[in-house]
């Protein structure tokens, strides 16, 4: 999955305005304009598509945690230059303060039953012997099942 089809998941997931978005990367000491929120949320295909970068997909991450769950005091996190899927699960995991169990029931719910240990692998440190990396499906699963959590009568 791409920067962006995380970016527009999210955004359908949770029915995210433009302007929230807006806001959401502000609280991450971020400033963005609707046309660039537009621009990220285009088809791939389509000519005024701008890819999302690492950074700008953290910043959001980050903002999404402070919209969620309060702003906190003092300098906000940095983006990470660098984002795999695994921290991209992390953070949605501190944005929906959510704990194992839930997960391992939206898991269960799309179909994708996981141990409470295959779990946890995905939250180590890499250098961690059980680390094991969220695969693109394991990820698009999750935010599916979110998805039908909170929007129950939507197909998608």
């Amino acid at each position: 999955m791409t920067n962006n089809d995380i970016f527009r998941r999210i955004r359908y997931t949770f029915d995210l305005k433009d302007n929230t978005i807006v806001k959401i990367f502000a609280l991450a000491d971020v400033s963005v304009t609707q046309e660039q929120v537009t621009a990220w949320l285009k088809k791939d295909e389509d000519d005024a598509f701008v890819t999302m970068k690492n950074k700008e997909l953290a910043s959001f991450l980050n903002g999404f945690i402070s919209f969620k769950r309060g702003k906190r005091e003092g300098p906000q996190p940095a983006p990470e230059a660098q984002l795999n899927n695994n921290m991209v699960f992390q953070k949605l995991r501190i944005a929906l303060n959510i704990k194992a169990e839930d997960i391992l029931e939206v898991f269960d719910q799309v179909g994708l039953p996981l141990s409470p240990h295959e779990l946890s692998a995905f939250f180590r440190k890499p250098s961690h012997k059980n680390y094991r990396e969220c695969k693109d499906q394991m990820l698009r699963n999750f935010l599916m099942g979110v998805q039908r959590q909170l929007r129950p009568n939507d197909n998608g």
